[in-house]
């Protein structure tokens, strides 16, 4: 009886060996595929990311296209992702995290990030939808990768005014471009995202028709959001719309950086400063009455303000990319 004991626990533990290295190899292929498929790297830099030889990615990729993991994107899951993924909705309160591999802190985030948001809005939006969307690089990089539809009775709200000096990036042009993919009407705010009092923006709020704009945004059934760190890299900086000097209250002031022109603290508290006063834009407590609340954000200038939009708003959906997820579980 003991030995019967002693060999069923062997092939127990064989068993459980067996799916390890399965596990471990699939893995591995998924990462290549990834490697080279999304982030473009060629064979050799494939390898030397992934500490083998080229013959061996050269295998991994062809034992990926024959297993049908690669397609127009790769169908697999990661099983240190999925733990991740699971970590972040667990402290966070999040529905769903989504989570896009990315292996090297020199690679841009917006890349991976814009492709798994691409596909899960390409999914989720449907007829007689009220949306609600943001603005910035990584949403406006979701574009290419969103598959369009002739939708019914679709309305596309932009949550922030204009960005006069941003034409690639400008809210009204991706609600617009938005609004096209899904044959839907776009509902722009025709005022800039910053003027130049608190009186300025109650005249325009009160007397222009704008707040009938954020009228609609009380009823979402989803927003699509993204966060703006507060260095010199990001969208608002690099476009000139805030000055040095401004962006360096802020920082003094506590702000981590933005959400739709809200500066928040690293724990998601809108910091006391004028330039709050002065953004027109939905207020935060007002956009959390969405349905669905979709955060599409990463980068490792982000991790600080990522946390504070996380703690303020509770997402139904975050998508971001591996190194981001692993640096706000690290904070």
């Amino acid at each position: 009886m003991a030995d019967e004991a002693s060999n069923s626990s062997n092939e127990t533990a064989d068993k459980s060996s067996e799916i390890g290295i399965v596990d471990s190899v699939q893995e591995m292929r998924v990462r290549a595929a990834w490697l080279y498929y999304i982030e473009g790297k060629n064979q050799k830099e494939t390898a030397e990311v992934l500490d083998i030889t080229r013959l061996q990615v050269t295998r991994l990729l062809a034992e990926a296209r024959k297993r049908g993991e690669v397609n127009i994107q790769i169908n697999s899951n990661l099983n240190n992702i999925v733990k991740c993924q699971r970590t972040l909705e667990q402290r966070f309160g999040i529905k769903k995290v989504i989570i896009a591999p990315r292996s090297d802190e020199n690679t841009d985030a917006t890349k991976a990030i814009a492709l798994s948001a691409g596909k899960y809005i390409s999914d989720f939006v449907q007829s007689n939808m009220t949306i609600g969307v943001g603005w910035g690089r990584t949403l406006h990089s979701t574009l290419p990768h969103i598959i369009g539809r002739e939708l019914e009775n679709v309305r596309i709200i932009s949550l922030l005014g204009g960005i006069a000096q941003a034409k690639r990036f400008n809210p009204a042009e991706f609600a617009w471009q938005f609004a096209e993919r899904f044959n839907g009407d776009g509902y722009l705010i025709t005022a800039p995202a910053l003027v130049d009092s608190p009186e300025t923006k109650h005249a325009l709020l009160e007397r222009c028709g704008i707040n009938q704009i954020f009228d609609y945004a009380d009823n979402l059934d989803v927003a699509f959001i993204s966060a703006g760190g507060i260095s010199g890299i990001t969208t608002s900086y690099r476009l000139g719309h805030l000055s040095e000097a401004e962006r360096k209250s802020l920082i003094e002031a506590g702000a981590v950086g933005d959400l739709l022109y809200n500066f928040l603290d690293i724990d998601g508290n809108s910091v006391d400063h004028e330039v709050n006063e002065r953004s027109i834009s939905i207020e935060i407590d007002r956009l959390k009455k969405a349905n669905n609340i979709v955060l599409v954000s990463g980068g490792e200038e982000k991790v600080d303000i990522l946390l504070g939009c996380l703690k303020r708003l509770t997402p139904t959906v975050f998508i971001t990319d591996e190194l981001t997820a692993q640096s706000i579980l690290e904070r």
